[in-house]
């Protein structure tokens, strides 16, 4: 699916250099839509399972993948980091529901999950605070004209995505909304 720019009032790549888009579907979430419950972190009600993700008619020349999702909307002044991915290879194109586990043998071998906000490297609900409104949750598989991105295992999400800026050839999103007492 390809994304509607109009979703939220933050789009955290408006600053960014413009690449083209690519599919992005999920039999979990979808564009524009409320996340299920199962995306939400356990303390508000979910199973704090990162959602499955599928993409294709990405640019030939796509030698790895980074998936990311992130929360522009969290009362925080930078956003929140739900979940980073780092270096999976080309040859995968789906990520199964809960590949974003704590300690998760569903990621394929040699890609490299980031500390999140928590600094954990897993997939982390969502969880507004009460009184925040709806927040959208920027779901996003880039494709990168290189092998590997050289980050260290323990950067944030943020140094990830500087690291990678200019191997970016295309970004697949997928924004899902969420609010709090959603997953109720």
């Amino acid at each position: 699916m390809q994304h509607n720019p109009s979703h939220g009032p933050i789009d955290p790549y408006a600053g960014m250099r413009e690449v083209p888009g690519f599919t992005l579907t999920s039999t979990d979430i979808q564009d524009g839509e409320p996340l299920p419950a199962e995306q939400y972190a356990e303390y508000a009600g979910g199973s704090n399972r990162s959602p499955q993700l599928s993409w294709s008619g990405f640019p030939e020349g796509t030698k790895s993948f980074a998936v990311t999702c992130y929360d522009p909307d969290a009362p925080t002044g930078s956003g929140f980091w739900h979940w980073a991915v780092a270096n999976i290879p080309a040859s995968v194109t789906e990520l199964p529901a809960g590949a974003g586990s704590l300690g998760s043998a569903l990621l394929p071998q040699g890609a490299v999950a980031m500390p999140n906000e928590k600094r954990e490297p897993a997939f982390s609900g969502a969880a507004p605070p009460e009184g925040t409104g709806v927040h959208h949750y920027w779901f996003v598989v880039h494709a990168l004209d290189a092998e590997r991105i050289d980050v260290d295992p323990e950067a944030t999400p943020a140094v990830m995505g500087f690291m990678m800026r200019e191997a970016v050839l295309a970004r697949a999103i997928i924004v899902a909304t969420g609010e709090f007492g959603g997953a109720a």
